[in-house]
């Protein structure tokens, strides 16, 4: 089944239960990130060194991108129009590639947050904004025609780990690594509201580490809802003892609505989060006990399904079909997970 959506596209129905991998490519080093863009053509991906990978959707061909970082990258944000990627690395650089040419090449590059880590970007609904957030706390906004920087939210007390922007395009949401999740006004730049998520978030005195914080955060298409991944039960944090949740707010109040869990998924962790055309939401869980797809809907503790993938996955993100998820996998590999029937 097909539906229609508000800019004329067409995105199929998803149908979880009915899950299958289409596709495996690999890379050299381990991947931790993956990001489809705009046209749906090619999926972007980061890894343990300091390239980013391409790969063509259609036929699985790999180009490299070099030159851009000087370490792994984390995340990517694109142009609408899909012509230029960008990528933020643990070396706190931002690039602009050339994302459609045959041999892509770096455009500029910018110390977004100095030597620390650049964890997310995300672009604005109209694409006038890209906003980073990283290890020195910072949130900043980016013109993403010309690297200039518009604006910067400072508030955070840990390490950013998590950005969303509200459909709307007038604010943006930041998650940390102590669950705390913070909606900013994008022209003033006034901190609006403040999310408690600090069920994610949990500190061990005996090992003296900070564990969890909002790994992924993800609104519905209607903007009421907020939804931030994460673990918790993390009675050991060095021994990856912890369960993947999901804590899901109502946007409007601020008010936490339920916890949605996996139960049985030992050393779990939520580190995306994505909302589906039929209003259930998507989560990829990796850590020892490998990797899985979790699906849920909102009304529900307990999620409705769950898909177990080959290897322990790092990132996903879901095609512009509505269909097509592509995962990052310690295993090297890239895969393809339609959430529609196998072709006859």
């Amino acid at each position: 089944m097909l539906r229609h959506t508000n800019s004329a596209a067409y995105i199929e129905t998803p149908d979880p239960k009915l899950a299958w991998v289409a596709s495996a490519w690999a890379h050299d080093r381990p991947l931790i990130s993956c990001r489809f863009d705009p046209t749906g053509q090619y999926v972007f991906c980061g890894s343990e060194d300091s390239v980013v990978e391409r790969f063509r959707l259609s036929d699985g061909v790999k180009t490299v991108l070099s030159g851009g970082h000087m370490t792994w990258v984390n995340a990517f944000a694109f142009t609408p129009d899909g012509k230029v990627v960008m990528s933020g690395g643990c070396d706190g650089k931002i690039t602009w590639w050339t994302a459609q040419d045959d041999s892509p090449q770096v455009q500029r590059s910018i110390a977004a947050h100095g030597t620390q880590w650049v964890r997310a970007l995300v672009t604005s609904p109209d694409g006038t904004v890209v906003a980073s957030g990283g290890n020195d706390r910072m949130v900043r906004l980016w013109n993403p025609a010309d690297g200039s920087l518009i604006r910067e939210f400072a508030g955070h007390e840990k390490h950013v780990y998590s950005l969303a922007f509200h459909p709307n395009g007038q604010t943006l949401f930041s998650g940390d690594l102590g669950g705390i999740v913070r909606q900013w006004d994008l022209k003033t730049g006034a901190e609006l509201k403040k999310f408690d998520a600090s069920a994610l978030y949990s500190y061990n005195g005996g090992q003296q580490v900070d564990f969890g914080g909002a790994r992924a955060l993800a609104v519905s298409a209607d903007g009421q809802r907020l939804a931030a991944g994460g673990l918790y039960k993390a009675s050991n944090p060095l021994g990856a003892v912890h369960e993947p949740l999901v804590v899901l707010f109502n946007v409007e109040t601020g008010a936490a609505e339920r916890q949605l869990i996996a139960e049985g998924i030992t050393q779990g962790v939520v580190w995306r989060l994505n909302w589906l055309a039929d209003g259930s939401l998507a989560g990829v869980s990796g850590g020892g006990s490998g990797g899985w797809l979790i699906f849920w809907k909102p009304d529900a503790e307990k999620d409705v399904h769950r898909f177990q993938l080959p290897n322990l996955a790092r990132d996903m993100d879901l095609h512009p079909d509505g269909v097509t998820i592509a995962t990052a996998h310690h295993d090297r590999n890239l895969r393809i997970t339609k959430l529609t029937a196998k072709p006859a």
